[in-house]
């Protein structure tokens, strides 16, 4: 079994760790040519994942589709502004009894598509791989770390899901699995707009009281549209749903925490990122929901707020003061 992870950034570079550590071959691609010179001579990724070593077992290179063509299962850990452009350059090496498994967790902003949406118009019909999705509560420190993590492994054909969850569950990493492969990629993609508000509430000085209502709230508007999106209830109620949320929502190390905390403070969005080396895809995620709620009829005030914060300027007390003088309403 040969394996290739696509993207040197925390989570990639995390995840590459973790399969040499289980002792399979991999191949970690770098787009950034600093940091694959590092990991060859260092064996090490000092910018964003600093203190770990890379097992003997994990290989680098610079040529996505090299990387990809001697796998038999690829992982992507892009930014989904990126994927599509990155699942153009692999389309060629893909082949039909490969695994395709997405990390990302976004939207991409012009189309409003998943990830996997994208790789199923991106790679050629005759050569298409099976596809999958892995989400869940998961800071890439903290795997790396070996703390005890829970996950999910989500995909149409529930072979494929079984298969990733035996390759890649230790005794710090417990996969689970599902069919729902929309609802596993919604709930990864949404949750990061609602960590935005938690931070912005922290920021603020405000309680316990307000950050549970938000998480709560912000789960029943998530679960609303997944639903209208072909979601499975349950999903929203998992690992990839409400512990991805909950982690998100309460911890300074999740960078959508971190961008809603810097707003809160008065920081201008674009000082927040450019102080910034990780993204956050909560920001773009922001107006694909918005959209993606437009489009379907589905009530998301709180997205919807917080795309005005990010992207009009408008005060995050004010965003606060219409959520809570909104019409009264049954749970």
């Amino acid at each position: 079994m040969k394996a290739a992870v696509v993207g040197g950034g925390s989570w990639g570079t995390t995840f590459a760790l973790h399969l040499g550590r289980l002792g399979i071959e991999t191949t970690l691609w770098v787009r950034e040519p600093e940091i694959l010179e590092e990991l060859r001579s260092a064996r090490e990724n000092r910018l964003f994942l600093p203190g770990f070593v890379l097992p003997a077992k994990v290989s680098f290179s610079g040529d996505v589709a090299e990387a990809v063509r001697t796998a038999d299962v690829v992982f992507i850990a892009v930014p989904s502004r990126f994927c599509r452009h990155v699942y153009t350059k692999m389309a060629s090496s893909v082949r039909a009894t490969q695994i395709v498994v997405s990390l990302t967790k976004g939207i991409e902003e012009g189309s409003l598509k998943r990830m996997t949406e994208i790789m199923a118009e991106v790679f050629p019909a005759l050569s298409r791989p099976r596809i999958a999705v892995l989400s869940g509560p998961s800071f890439a420190r903290e795997v790396a770390e070996r703390h005890p993590t829970a996950v999910v492994a989500a995909s149409s054909d529930r072979d494929v899901a079984r298969s990733i969850q035996r390759l890649v569950s230790d005794l710090t990493f417990r996969v689970y699995t599902s069919e729902d492969v929309a609802g596993v990629e919604l709930a990864g993609a949404l949750k990061n707009v609602i960590a935005l508000a938690a931070g912005i509430s922290d920021a603020l000085r405000f309680g316990h009281n307000s950050r549970a209502a938000l998480i709560t709230r912000g789960l029943a508007e998530i679960t609303r549209l997944g639903l209208k999106l072909g979601a499975n209830k349950e999903t929203f109620l998992g690992l990839a749903g409400l512990g991805d949320l909950v982690l998100t929502c309460t911890a300074r190390m999740s960078r959508n925490y971190h961008v809603g905390f810097e707003l809160g403070q008065g920081k201008s969005l674009s000082v927040v990122l450019a102080s910034m080396k990780t993204v956050a895809e909560g920001i773009t995620t922001a107006t694909s929901v918005r959209r993606l709620a437009e489009r379907e009829g589905v009530d998301m005030p709180i997205s919807a707020e917080i795309c005005k914060v990010l992207h009009e300027n408008k005060s995050p007390r004010d965003s606060l003061r219409y959520l809570m003088s909104r019409e009264l309403k049954v749970e």
